[in-house]
């Protein structure tokens, strides 16, 4: 059964969230010193402890300077922003308050921020897998392109304070080792709430979200909150929308475990926390919509409509099919239904006024369900038939031998079709042990 992650991202999401929210969910804190380790940034110690936001229990990621290291003393350092940009905040001088963040050296530190290329030479020697080596060089790729086009320079321009410090690193390179160990099949996130009011940088005030979040937020579904601080960070938007599959309400899944990742600051209108829940896609009924494209006809020789419906099937319509009905002037005439995938209303539209006399469509979106299908191949004593699954909530509604396979066999073996279907739910049947489930 596969695995799903989902990223509810109700007060934001950021670097150390997400890790904090894999600690919580059982990511051992010291596998991921380990795979940071091999990094090489000397001088800095990562931690985890347990908080309370809005009375919610999570883990807090901490990244802290190692000044005195003969002493072994850790230094935390408290920045006065609490959603911190994690990958532009040092170059770029925020002084707004943020909603989430590290404690982290300030701007002067002697940590140097390092360029693309060096960047990559310390993935290449981290613990990452190849696979998790090439996403996390995409992932900088992508920011550094990102905060190129902001400032108008080309990529191998940008020194990267904006990409390169040591917060920016530890989050991208620790989030990718942590999805590694979730192994999730399916990603899906949440619409992001990216918070309110307004980020006071070096450039000037802008509204939130900042231009470099902005930008990599691309076409992911976003909305405001009634906090008024910066929820989504670059690194958050960049994480989210590089990993996640789809975006929308939590999937049909059977919960195994759920982490709270913690931002600084303890907001008293909601739990300043990132949420992630993991465990195994349920079978249960999916819903899409579709679009409905109708027109009657009643004045078109009845040799065109197969012409029309194979057009139709070929273009990528679902459903075609004909009604009879009685028009107006008490004519007979003919209703045609195309059920499509919305994003393809325009073509067929095209075809349908092509292929028949219409003047005009209706169409309009509708909410469909389908149960999860399946097909496997059943061995009967007259040769193998294909039989179509419907699944629902983890068991079988549904089994139905294919009808080509059946009427392939009936003429080969001078057989009535509906012999062959008997034969075949009776040899489906003796093969699951019960009476086959039928519509």
């Amino acid at each position: 059964m596969s695995r799903v992650l989902y990223f509810d991202c109700f007060s934001g999401i950021s670097g150390d969230m997400i890790l904090g929210a894999f600690l919580d969910a059982g990511l051992p804190l010291a596998d991921l010193r380990g795979a940071l380790g091999s990094l090489a940034l000397d001088g800095y110690e990562i931690s985890a402890e347990r908080v309370l936001r809005a009375g919610v229990s999570a883990t807090k990621f901490l990244v802290c300077e190692q000044r005195d290291h003969d002493h072994h003393h850790l230094d935390h350092h408290h920045h006065p922003d609490d959603h911190l940009p994690d990958d532009h905040h040092h170059n770029h001088g925020h002084s707004h308050d943020h909603t989430h963040g590290h404690e982290l050296p300030s701007e002067n530190s002697h940590y140097p921020h390092r360029s693309l290329a060096e960047i990559f030479a310390l993935i290449d020697r981290s613990a990452l897998t190849q696979a998790g080596r090439d996403r996390a060089k995409a992932l900088f790729q992508r920011l550094a392109e990102a905060e190129a086009a902001i400032h108008q320079m080309p990529v191998e321009q940008v020194h990267l304070h904006e990409v390169g410090a040591l917060d920016s690193i530890i989050d991208i390179v620790g989030a990718v080792y942590a999805l590694e160990w979730a192994r999730a099949d399916r990603i899906v996130c949440s619409p992001l709430n990216v918070g309110g009011g307004t980020v006071r940088s070096a450039h000037g005030l802008f509204p939130v979200p900042a231009p470099a979040t902005l930008k990599l937020l691309g076409d992911a579904p976003v909305y405001g909150g009634s906090v008024q601080k910066e929820l989504v960070t670059p690194t958050g938007a960049l994480i989210a929308t590089a990993y996640a599959n789809a975006f929308g309400p939590i999937p049909p899944l059977t919960v195994d475990r759920v982490g709270y990742g913690a931002g600084t600051r303890d907001n008293p209108e909601t739990p300043n926390v990132l949420r992630i829940l993991m465990g195994r896609a349920a079978d249960r009924v999916q819903g899409d919509r579709v679009v409905v494209i109708e027109c009657e006809i009643d004045d078109m020789n009845p040799q065109l409509f197969g012409a029309a419906m194979e057009r139709l099937y070929a273009a990528g319509a679902l459903e075609v099919f004909y009604v009879s009905v009685q028009m107006k002037k008490n004519r007979p005439g003919t209703l045609l239904t195309v059920v499509a995938p919305p994003e393809l209303r325009e073509p067929l539209s095209g075809i349908i006024f092509q292929e028949t006399t219409t003047i005009g469509l209706r169409h309009y979106e509708v909410e469909r369900e389908c149960l999860r299908r399946e097909v496997i191949l059943v061995d009967t004593p007259i040769g193998a038939i294909r039989f179509k699954l419907a699944w629902r909530d983890g068991r079988i509604v549904n089994a139905v031998p294919e009808y080509e396979d059946c009427a392939a066999i009936a003429r080969e073996r001078s057989l009535s079709v509906k012999d062959v279907q008997a034969i075949a739910h009776q040899a489906y049947g003796t093969a699951q042990g019960a009476p086959i489930p039928r519509s």
